[in-house]
């Protein structure tokens, strides 16, 4: 996409506050018209500025209530295949690739500090590609602009 300009930005912060704002209430918000709007949308869309429109859960409303980071170790060049094997984890919520001790850092969700366990000892580590983890507990989380 070509540079973006305020109207795009102000059509951004509309939908990231709500992802499900009509494209009438997005044209409203930011003072332009219905077709507008939609077309800008739909330039973003395709150009994958946008990339999803998706819903914020409250990971503990649904049972999910202890969040931890996952850093990793990886052998040398197996980042693509553990990518993908951490990616079929229901509950990696964030995986990165990353410089410093660790190759990965990767966000879970687990019910309760067992369920933790089991997922960071048993089946993190027993990945071929990993060679070490270490796993941080978060206290407390914010996300956006909350």
């Amino acid at each position: 996409m070509s540079r973006m300009d305020a109207v795009d930005t102000a059509i951004l912060d509309v939908l990231r506050a709500d992802s499900r704002t009509s494209i009438r209430d997005v044209a409203a918000q930011v003072g332009i018209s219905r077709a507008n709007a939609y077309a800008r949308v739909k330039r973003m869309v395709d150009t994958r500025v946008i990339r999803s429109f998706t819903i914020d859960v409250d990971p503990a409303a649904v049972g999910l209530g202890l969040s931890a980071y996952v850093h990793v170790r990886t052998k040398q060049n197996s980042w693509k295949s553990f990518r993908k094997k951490v990616w079929q984890l229901e509950e990696a919520a964030h995986v990165a690739l990353v410089t410093g001790d660790f190759d990965c850092v990767i966000l879970v969700r687990a019910r309760d500090a067992d369920h933790l366990r089991e997922l960071v000892l048993e089946r993190i580590q027993s990945l071929p590609e990993v060679i070490a983890t270490q796993t941080v507990l978060v206290f407390e989380e914010h996300v956006g602009q909350t």
